[in-house]
């Protein structure tokens, strides 16, 4: 450069980079393209000089390599056994063929842990007193196919509380092979008719249970909607019956508002209010005169200064046939 900082070189000298001058003005031939071209590469290895240096060495080498060395050795194999397994896993289940499996073996867990000596080999219930042994374990989810490692308590306990007849339960594991089951059992104090169906209830009124079997059926009898809310009434009823009370079958309650026990094909039909003195009179006619042996089906107590008997149909009928001979004999006479 000369002293006014002007570039007093050869117009087509070289710049810094290799390329011509920055003030190159030569023609346009054939070695100006040539010098063009040696420009761009020039720049380009400048360019990829420096990214070289911002680059770890790791890094630089793995980009460096192609593409199928950078991914790992048989991931194709085993992304396509994955996807096979997948698709076989999908059509067991889906064709019921899983369902069927752990019907008959049980869960897969549960097949291990029995292989793995952890089966369910005993089952202690205490506790029980009018449930079958059958029931608590269908109740709790217990059989065959389950093992004490993958028993879930918490839901087994849960299973049993759901029966109405338990009123508490626990559950518990004893390893390697045993279920213990603590269970207290509400107590039924009678059997409740109602829409032609039987059901166990508390002494609360509480349905319990309903009437499969003859366990029950020493219990008392209510029948009628809203009896069993009526039961504390119902059993005072057959304590002041006295002698008559192993003779009650049945108390049904009529129209929410009073009482019908059922004697031996007798119906004694009590008063709304009093029914336990108008029972008592009951008790007292019946020891005086037998009057429940004879030929009714009915006695009426609702009212306090009279009884109202009614006849058989053959009584009735004889009743009236007699009478029909008095009033003849006495037009005779």
């Amino acid at each position: 450069m000369d002293g006014g900082g002007r570039n007093v070189g050869p117009v087509g000298a070289e710049g810094p980079l290799g390329g011509p001058g920055p003030l190159g003005q030569g023609s346009l031939g054939q070695g100006s393209l040539g010098s063009a071209a040696g420009t761009v590469a020039s720049v380009r290895g400048a360019l990829a000089a420096r990214l070289r240096r911002f680059t770890p060495p790791g890094r630089r080498s793995r980009l460096a390599l192609p593409i199928e060395r950078r991914v790992p050795r048989h991931l194709g194999t085993a992304a396509m056994s994955v996807s096979f397994a997948a698709l076989a896993l999908a059509s067991f289940v889906g064709t019921g063929a899983y369902d069927r499996f752990v019907a008959e073996n049980g869960r897969p867990l549960d097949v291990l842990a029995r292989l793995a000596g952890f089966g369910v080999e005993r089952v202690t219930i205490s506790g029980i007193a009018r449930l079958y042994e059958r029931e608590v374990l269908q109740a709790a989810g217990i059989d065959g196919h389950s093992s004490v490692v993958f028993l879930d308590v918490a839901e087994a306990r849960e299973r049993l509380l759901a029966v109405p007849l338990i009123a508490s339960a626990s559950v518990r594991k004893v390893y390697p092979n045993e279920i213990v089951i603590t269970q207290v059992e509400r107590e039924p104090a009678a059997l409740w008719q109602r829409n032609g169906e039987i059901a166990v209830i508390a002494a609360d009124g509480t349905v319990i249970d309903q009437m499969r079997d003859d366990r029950y059926a020493a219990l008392p009898l209510v029948v009628g909607d809203d009896a069993n809310l009526k039961l504390k009434d119902y059993l005072a009823l057959i304590e002041a019956a006295g002698s008559l009370a192993e003779r009650v079958k049945a108390g049904t309650y009529v129209s929410g508002r009073r009482w019908t026990l059922k004697l031996d094909g007798v119906d004694i039909r009590l008063p709304e209010t009093g029914a336990t003195e108008a029972l008592a009179r009951l008790v007292k006619l019946e020891r005086d005169n037998r009057l429940l042996e004879k030929d009714i089906i009915a006695v009426d107590l609702r009212m306090p200064d009279r009884i109202v008997v009614r006849l058989t149909e053959e009584a009735a009928a004889a009743r009236a046939e007699s009478q029909k001979k008095s009033k003849t004999k006495g037009t005779s006479t």
